[in-house]
């Protein structure tokens, strides 16, 4: 079979096992949060009716992102099982390669869990914006099925023999991609059943539990998403609180377990009129991308989600990158600011406010705040 071969969709018992690991674990949470937990859901019912409008897959006109501030390790999946069970299966994330990629089993758990493997550039030369994983995201955004192109798959676009790998055994279509020239994973935006999905991310990037319930800067990759995107993904900001009581940063011993009794708030905003919002945006963006592509060859067509090193480090690519990046983040202070928090100083969302914690990247830092780079 064609290395490039796609499909409808992954094959059933792939599909069977992928679905009990996310009803299983969003049980659990679901479990944890209504027997033991006092958690409560704002703004749930419009974005389950907008959930439900897209549950069947040919009716799907764009992608849907959510976008959140990160306090615990455990804020994905717990807060998830806040949602009816019929959503469950339905949303994509990404997980640290070096954490959750590990080893093979936790590798199959995590695929399983729909989770890309994401390079952290702090711990990885595979990381940053070029990576496979936002790649795969944004493909999942778009109309598919992608085939895979193999020799693009690595940040340093080396050619590498995939050619007869498949992750699903038990399909006969070669759908792997690999992250760092060594791994292979099944690519989801492969199938046209994951077309027009439904992906989360932290764009803080970090785990930062702070005392006045302020952010960390957002990181680039959530603007490729809005701006590369064959079509404009609905955006829904979001709010959460309680989960880093849960799962503080200073716990003891035993650290693994979850703390029980605890408040806790999922907030959802309303979903945005990303056109209104971005639609200026993902223009200048394609403008850009033309006036490139004329003056360099390695630019012109390339697959949907793969960039040239001309448009990654353009620098109006950048400042247009950073003007969505903001953007965003305004989007989730308008739901924290529902929420009546006070408004956070403007020097939290500045990259250069958090290069003053100095060599110090994670644990109890000078502000009170408590950070994890997961």
């Amino acid at each position: 079979m064609d290395s490039g071969a796609t499909g409808d969709a992954p094959s059933l018992p792939w599909r069977a096992m992928s679905n009990m690991t996310m009803w299983g674990v969003a049980g659990l949470c679901r479990a944890f949060l209504s027997g033991l937990c006092n958690a409560d859901a704002h703004g749930a019912e419009a974005f389950t009716e907008l959930l439900d409008s897209r549950r069947d897959p040919s009716q799907r006109t764009k992608g849907l992102i959510t976008v959140s501030n990160h306090i615990s390790v455990m804020d994905d999946p717990l807060l998830w099982g806040i949602l009816p069970p019929r959503f469950w299966n339905k949303r994509w994330s990404f997980g640290s390669h070096d954490i959750c990629f590990q080893t093979r089993p936790l590798s199959f758990f995590f695929t399983m869990g729909q989770v890309l493997p994401t390079h952290r550039l702090l711990h990885s030369p595979f990381g940053g914006l070029g990576q496979p994983a936002v790649t795969e995201a944004i493909r999942l955004l778009s109309k598919g099925p992608f085939p895979v192109d193999h020799h693009r798959a690595t940040p340093e676009r080396q050619h590498y023999s995939l050619q007869n790998v498949c992750v699903d055994p038990f399909s006969d279509l070669s759908v792997a991609y690999t992250t760092n020239g060594e791994d292979a994973h099944l690519a989801p935006s492969a199938y046209s059943c994951n077309s027009y999905s439904w992906v989360h991310i932290f764009p803080e990037g970090k785990i930062h539990q702070a005392p006045r319930k302020t952010m960390r800067y957002f990181k680039w990759g959530v603007a490729r998403l809005i701006l590369e995107a064959k079509e404009c993904p609905d955006v829904v900001p979001m709010w959460i609180e309680g989960f880093d009581n849960i799962m503080h940063e200073s716990r003891e011993f035993p650290r693994f377990l979850p703390r029980p009794g605890k408040k806790v708030d999922v907030t959802f905003g309303p979903k945005v009129d990303s056109e209104a919002v971005f639609g200026d945006m993902r223009s200048r963006w394609q403008k850009l991308k033309t006036k490139v592509e004329a003056s360099d060859a390695q630019s012109r067509d390339l697959p949907v989600g793969v960039l040239s090193d001309a448009l990654l480090h353009n620098k109006e690519a950048v400042e247009l990158r950073k003007e969505v990046t903001r953007k965003i983040r305004n989007l989730v202070l308008d739901v924290r600011r529902s929420r009546g928090l006070p408004d956070e100083d403007p020097k939290e969302g500045l990259v250069e406010t958090w290069l003053e914690e100095g060599p110090k990247r994670e644990g109890h830092m000078k502000d009170d705040s408590w950070i994890r780079d997961i």
